[in-house]
Parts: structure tokens; sequence; C-alpha cells
């Protein structure tokens, strides 16, 4: 099976000489849960930038199924959840969502069935009509997500989507996750929580715009003589714990 993304020598510099990202390369497989792991500041925003379109590409070149990232053949099959908010906080969560079915060109007949089993998934049901204004960042959050559900994407890109939410529906999440990615979904999920890296099929560990280490978690712990990914991503940056 192809890759669903392809990185080919990827640099990018933001500003005049920020290099956000250094010569990465990477393929990804389809139908997995790859990780974006790393601290904050690491590049992993920019990557997935790069991923959905979103970044101006000076040196190398990044494709999806086999397509240039950023083409217009790619609108239907990606889904984009930023660590901003997607929503539009004077409406409702069942208005927001009849928003953003309606432009990702679900047919009529079929919106309101969609916006019910997304609102199912994030476990949203009930408060479909609230204002988005009155809801917690939590909430907030999945309403985010139950957006990034619409359409049943191939490819979805999630940027520190379990932020700020309680254990329990964190478990929910990475639950449905799991459930995408049996059905043939590819997600690619940042995080700069080595306790969430584990859940993962396939790791890219990322430190100052470099990729230092891609592997599943259990080679990763392998290769480098450890119990968890957090003490293996120490002990590939040097530090001692």
């Amino acid at each position: 099976m192809e890759p669903a993304i392809k990185i080919n020598n990827l640099t990018v510099t933001l500003g005049k000489h920020f290099k956000a990202l250094k010569a990465v390369n990477l393929e990804l497989e389809t139908g997995k849960i790859i990780g974006i792991i790393g601290p904050s500041g690491a590049g992993k925003t920019t990557l997935i930038r790069g991923i959905v379109g979103r970044l101006l590409i000076t040196k190398g070149q990044i494709s999806v199924f086999n397509i240039p990232a950023g083409s217009s053949q790619l609108r239907q099959k990606i889904s984009y959840m930023t660590q901003e908010l997607s929503v539009y906080s004077d409406l409702t969560v069942k208005q927001n969502l009849r928003y953003f079915a309606i432009m990702a060109g679900i047919a009529r007949n079929n919106v309101n069935k969609t916006i019910e089993n997304v609102l199912r998934a994030v476990d949203m049901s009930q408060k479909a009509g609230s204002l988005i204004t009155n809801l917690s960042s939590g909430q907030k959050q999945r309403v985010s997500l139950a957006i990034a559900l619409i359409g049943s994407p191939k490819l979805m890109v999630l940027d520190e989507p379990t932020v700020g939410l309680d254990p329990v529906l964190r478990e929910k999440l990475w639950r449905l996750f799991a459930v995408l990615s049996n059905h043939g979904t590819t997600l690619v999920v940042t995080s700069h929580s080595m306790d969430e890296a584990k859940r993962c099929d396939d790791l890219v560990l990322i430190r100052e715009g470099r990729v230092i280490a891609h592997s599943s978690p259990e080679e990763l712990r392998k290769r480098t003589g450890t119990k968890t990914i957090e003490q293996s991503f120490l002990k590939l940056v040097g530090v001692k714990k």
C-alpha cells in the first residue's frame, strides 16, 4: 500500500532566519495513528501545516495520497483540527456543525444524520442546542473535533486534540481514533505528552525542527533499551534520567 504522506527533504524557514524544520524526510503509512511527538516549539505544528497545505514550501516536497500538499483535489479528503478553536462563538453547537457540513458538501438530506453521528462520537449530543460561548474549553475542543469528523475524511490531522480534556474523555477519544484507524482513516496527531505516544501505531519524535526517531512505540523502546517513550526521547537527546 502506498504511504498516505511522503515528505522529502523539507526545510522551512520562518521569518528571515529561524529554521522551524530541517531536512525532514518521512513516509507515513495509510490507516495508522501517527503521533508527532515533541516538546513545545519543536516544529510539530509547522510540520502538520505543511501536510494540510497551509504552509509555503520553499525547499522540499510533501505529497498526500500521491498528490502535492495543498492541491484542490485533497480538500474533500483531509480534515484539520487546529489548536485554535474552529467554531463560531455566537452560534449553537448544532448551527456550527450544520454550517461546516454544508461547506464540506454533505447533501442537505444527510446533514442532520451527520450532525447526530459526530456529536455522538465526541459525547456532545446533549449540548447540541448550546451556544458555543457558554461551553467550557474542553467542550469547545470536542466541537472542533466533531467538525474534523464531518465527511469521513481519509486523513485527519489533529493538532493537540486532547489538551485540556479530563482523563476519561481522553480515553474515549483515543478509542474513537482506534476505531477510525481500523476503518482505514489515517490520523496524524500531535502531542507534547509522551504518555499519549504509546497509543499510536507509528511515532515521529521531533526536536528543534529535526526528526530524531521514526518507528513504532515498541521498536523505539527496544532500540533505546528503555521502558517508556519519555525515557526513549531523553536517551535520544542525551539527557539522563
